[in-house]
């Protein structure tokens, strides 16, 4: 990486077009969900992870982690998905602070019920758009600045 104050052409161009997908790609994946049903797109999202964990369960901060939310934002998430009996909420056996979060039946029933309009939704809004040769770059571009901010 370059030490300069000045930004190239590119790189401003590559800011602005990523401010703009970060900014507006979310709401939109949410307006779709929220038509589809009852799922916000971070329920949908922390019930698909938990559907593809060992067991179907993940610990609060190991999810967190795996989301980009923070602790406080994590716990909300999960409180608002328990109460709908959609994950349950349980001390870690082995480590008396943490607390492991379980997928549960009519979690994965519910998430399997949203599943076919979030893919509609993703291969809409972003996939259409890209050929597949795109994927593999982009991937391990976007990789390369999610393991920069953690």
């Amino acid at each position: 990486m370059r030490d300069t104050d000045m930004l190239t052409r590119q790189e401003t161009q590559l800011l602005h077009e990523l401010g703009r997908l970060v900014h507006a790609l979310p709401r939109l994946l949410e307006d779709d969900m929220n038509r589809a049903g009852d799922l916000t797109m971070t329920e949908f999202a922390v019930l698909l992870r938990l559907s593809e964990a060992p067991e179907q369960r993940l610990r609060m901060a190991e999810l967190a982690g795996l989301m980009g939310l923070t602790p406080s934002r994590i716990t909300r998430v999960v409180d608002s998905l328990r109460t709908r009996d959609l994950v349950a909420k349980n001390r870690d056996p082995d480590n008396f602070r943490g607390i492991i979060t379980t997928l549960t039946t009519t979690g994965l029933t519910a998430m399997n019920e949203a599943h076919p309009h979030h893919r509609a939704s993703v291969r809409r809004r972003v996939l259409d758009h890209l050929q597949a040769d795109d994927l593999p770059g982009l991937t391990a571009a976007i990789r390369g600045i999610n393991a920069a901010l953690a």
